[in-house]
């Protein structure tokens, strides 16, 4: 798996096997790209940066992300939305 992270419009962490399934997976769980720069604004990240940003960002409510949960979801091989801008929430 690899690590994409999207700033703008909207902060997203996304976990995908390459740069074009994150792209759709933040067009249809994040934001449409209207502006057509999701291409220039998503970064591929380390793995070990993406695992302690997913580590530290708080899930619904509020709660952190209990550690068992945080290491199955990392460590699965499906491409997912780790984390997503919390005014989206």
């Amino acid at each position: 798996m690899k690590y994409f992270e999207v700033n703008e419009p909207y902060y997203a962490l996304i976990k995908a096997t390459s740069k074009k399934q994150a792209m759709e997976i933040y067009t249809k769980k994040v934001s449409e790209d209207n502006e057509g720069t999701l291409k220039e604004e998503m970064m591929e990240v380390k793995r070990d940066y993406a695992l302690v940003k997913f580590d530290r960002s708080p899930g619904e409510g509020g709660q952190l992300i209990p550690i068992i949960e945080i290491i199955e979801t990392f460590n699965n091989n499906k491409a997912d939305l780790l984390v997503i801008d919390g005014s989206l929430l």
